[in-house]
């Protein structure tokens, strides 16, 4: 299945037809900065099967493919036999379910064992020649649902997506107090807390960011909330939720209850993308984590 080489064709229509193939390229979201490396990192562009340069005028029935160079795993980055809950995977990107305390990416508390790591190790198995692209990042002790590309174009693309709101992600949490209302949003910006270099705070000169919530049912000591970000702030639901009144049980950073839960209760059990290679949107959705469905089972039961 792993290609160590990624490749791109297309059958040129008249549209395109006396276009420069740097210029098709461009308009096909392929970067400059990608064409350099193609050019210049053992990459090639060929048409028909013969190699071509970017200023090659491109003709109606063509076969245009474009070879991108091979990727070199980062040195600093470990792979480790880690077992990774892959929820989807083709040859273009995965979806992860990523447990609660676990890093997305080594940090200098925690050098090893993040989802990183495991993708390393995972590639190494498979036989792909490839470095970690995760598009989509959570929190250590959030649990949940993580995009990741398997080539530096296709992350170029998830990316871009990510940034005008396309990637839509949604989160299980289960927030301390009673809700007065049964949906909302919180729009308030988000900044570091000058005193820390970890926690983040609302404060008027952090960057916008905007959290939409639905209760899903109130406990007596919790209320179970559905949210949807507009923004991906550090800590964004975090903040919001206790900015509020309602921190989230667990979160002992921002004030939440430990008493029921281990680690801040928050998953991102919902992720949905336009596939930029198969043409169409995907959906996935994961359940509760074992922890956060045991305190709600609890609760249900009383």
């Amino acid at each position: 299945m792993a290609s160590n080489r990624f490749m791109m064709q297309w059958k040129i229509d008249g549209a395109d037809s006396g276009k420069m193939v740097r210029e098709f390229l461009k308009e096909n979201e392929i970067s400059s900065t990608a064409v350099t490396d193609i050019k210049f990192k053992g990459g090639s562009i060929r048409v028909n099967s013969c190699d071509v340069t970017v200023r090659y005028r491109l003709s109606e029935g063509e076969l245009l493919e474009v070879f991108f160079p091979e990727e070199e795993p980062s040195p600093g980055l470990q792979g480790e036999p880690i077992q990774l809950d892959i929820v989807y995977e083709d040859d273009y990107l995965l979806v992860i379910n990523k447990p609660a305390v676990m890093n997305t990416i080594p940090s200098r508390e925690h050098p090893s064992g993040s989802l990183a790591n495991g993708l390393m190790g995972y590639y190494e198995k498979i036989g792909l020649k490839a470095t970690s692209h995760i598009v989509t990042r959570l929190d250590r002790d959030t649990s949940g649902l993580v995009l990741v590309a398997k080539h530096r174009h296709v992350h170029h693309l998830l990316s871009k997506q990510q940034k005008t709101g396309e990637v839509e992600r949604e989160y299980d949490a289960f927030a301390e107090g009673e809700f007065s209302i049964s949906s909302g949003t919180i729009r308030e910006p988000i900044g570091r807390k000058s005193d820390s270099i970890i926690e983040r705070e609302v404060r008027s000169n952090g960057q916008y960011a905007c959290t939409h919530y639905t209760v899903v049912k109130g406990y007596r000591p919790f209320t179970h909330v559905r949210l949807r970000l507009e923004t991906g702030r550090t800590h964004q639901i975090r903040v919001h939720l206790a900015y509020i009144g309602h921190p989230l049980l667990g979160d002992d950073l921002y004030g939440g209850d430990v008493s029921l839960i281990a680690q801040q209760a928050l998953h991102c059990r919902k992720i949905s993308f336009f596939h930029p290679f198969r043409g169409r949107e995907l959906s996935f959705e994961v359940p509760l984590p074992e922890d956060m469905a045991e305190v709600l089972a609890k609760y249900k039961a009383d």
